[in-house]
């Protein structure tokens, strides 16, 4: 590991780079996994259902910005003035308020793709949708109503994404809540009419319930629980899903008392390391025939090693690449082009390999 991309990888990454780098996993082998190449639509989506102007897209998303033509992806999203309040979300850096600023710095960054709401790319569509590919969120949890309730509502049609010249359309679902039922059912339906309409479909897979903390701990983003929101992400025909990393191995089903699991789910499939960890991830996506790409989490302390170090996991884990939003956007532009491109350097680092 002698190449200065790696160096700069090993000294961000500080006392865990061996810990990362070094590790081989030894719960699910990296032969089952359909690790993403430049050949990745050709040899997963080619023989699929989807149809061609769907994999016209698909090939548009990978064949933009710095990671063109390598199988991965990292794309900027930006739906927190809704998810998270405009003031709140923008106070760090208010030149994000506007629109046009935020798919500037998906194009300076060098992404794949900017992945934000109707208002923001339909703003700005006329003079951006042809030099950078549009993900249109559809759906959202609005923080206006009091008392705040957490439901993932239509904020745009899927017609509404093709008229702008989107190349795929972006959803959530919280798998777990009172909602998910519904929440299900529609986003299903409108991936069937994104496909119908020959656009790409990614799904932020997340979890949420009340009832999914117990005594402490918090099985939000525990293994078992966030893959199996990935499966069913899959199952609905999302072509890419979005999922925080793992953050523990502990039995989300068997402590919480509900759904099913084996035992081997939490020794022989996973382990307490974050990379066998996101491997299971990988594995309920159909061993990575469906991208896995992860969120890159707030805005704190360190972003810049926590980005590389979220990418390292993701790539040596067999993943398609990362999603991230607020550690680039609330700070200088020039700061956030500097960690879009770290996270893009893990990706072009051939010394970065699956474990």
């Amino acid at each position: 590991m002698a190449t200065r991309a790696v160096n700069t990888i090993e000294e961000l990454l500080g006392s865990d780079a061996e810990y990362l780098l070094g590790h081989t996993c030894n719960t699910i082998s990296k032969d089952l996994v359909h690790v993403p190449s430049p050949t990745f639509v050709d040899d997963i989506f080619g023989p699929s259902d989807r149809s061609v102007p769907v994999l016209r897209s698909l090939q548009q998303l990978f064949d933009h910005g710095r990671l063109a033509g390598t199988g991965y992806m990292s794309i900027l999203p930006v739906d927190q003035g809704i998810e998270h309040t405009a003031g709140a979300s923008f106070a760090p850096n208010p030149i994000y308020f506007d629109a046009e600023n935020i798919v500037k710095l998906a194009i300076e960054g060098g992404c794949n793709a900017v992945a934000s709401t109707l208002g923001v790319l339909g703003i700005v569509a006329r003079k951006y949708a042809h030099k950078i590919p549009f993900v249109l969120k559809f759906n959202h949890n609005e923080l206006l109503t009091y008392p705040n309730k957490y439901d993932q509502v239509f904020f745009a049609n899927i017609k509404q994404a093709y008229d702008m010249g989107a190349v795929a359309v972006g959803a959530t679902i919280y798998f777990g809540s009172p909602e998910s039922s519904r929440q299900i059912t529609e986003v299903s339906e409108a991936f069937k009419a994104a496909h119908d309409l020959g656009m790409a479909t990614i799904l932020w897979c997340y979890t949420r319930s009340e009832f999914f903390k117990k005594d402490g701990v918090d099985y939000h983003a525990a293994t078992d629980l966030s893959s199996q929101a990935i499966h069913l992400g899959a199952t609905i025909g999302a072509d890419i899903v979005k999922q925080k990393l793992p953050e523990t191995n502990k039995g989300g089903f068997k402590d919480l008392k509900f759904g099913k699991y084996n035992e081997k789910m939490y020794t022989e499939l996973s382990s307490e390391h974050p990379i066998d960890q996101t491997r299971f991830q990988v594995a309920n996506a159909y061993m990575g025939r469906v991208g896995l790409i992860n969120s890159g989490g707030p805005s704190g302390k360190d972003d810049l090693a926590q980005a590389v170090r979220t990418a390292v996991i993701n790539k040596r884990a067999g993943g398609m690449g990362l999603i991230s939003g607020r550690k680039a956007f609330q700070r200088p532009m020039s700061e956030g082009v500097e960690i879009l491109n770290a996270i893009q350097d893990v990706y072009l680092s051939p010394d970065v390999t699956i474990a």
